[in-house]
């Protein structure tokens, strides 16, 4: 992912309203690790039930405001985006408004993503032994960037759903 600036998140988001956007508390975009970051999730530091996610969407930033529907389920939940359960930190349920009238209205969309949102740090893993049994390094190789285009496909569809594509 390009390193973006606070002005490029804030005006981002798709489905939450201006002042909602110039309120969020934005995470230490010093301290991102660009280079290896699908997207960037986080939680608002004031308001623990409200996330956001800022991706690249077809050449375009698209920021979406998701809330979280309580806290995550004590056993592990299979994460929508990057498909892990591995790690041990369980998925969470989210609901994003829709953009435009339809989300005004109170329409929603929702999903379960990694909790602390560390889908792009679980896709570029070394794979379990019963994930792949193999010491090849193209093998390896190949497994890791289909697992990333798979993150970056399941979550730019979930972007697109909710901006009404």
């Amino acid at each position: 992912m390009n390193p973006l600036t606070e002005h490029q998140i804030r005006t981002s988001f798709v489905n939450a309203s201006k002042g909602v956007a110039q309120r969020a508390a934005l995470p230490d975009l010093a301290e991102a690790a660009w280079e290896d970051l699908d997207y960037l999730g986080w939680q608002d530091a004031k308001k623990p039930q409200q996330h956001y996610v800022v991706l690249e969407v077809d050449g375009e930033i698209v920021g979406l405001l998701l809330r979280g529907t309580g806290r995550p389920p004590g056993k592990k939940m299979l994460c929508a985006w990057c498909e892990d359960v591995i790690d041990g930190v369980a998925a969470a349920s989210f609901v994003a408004p829709l953009a435009g009238a339809s989300g005004r209205r109170g329409n929603t969309k929702g999903t379960a993503v990694c909790a602390d949102f560390r889908c792009s740090r679980n896709v570029r893993r070394a794979p379990a032994a019963y994930e792949l049994r193999s010491e090849d390094p193209a093998l390896l190789a190949y497994h890791r960037e289909q697992r990333i285009a798979g993150l970056r496909e399941r979550s730019t569809g979930f972007a697109r759903a909710i901006m009404g594509g």
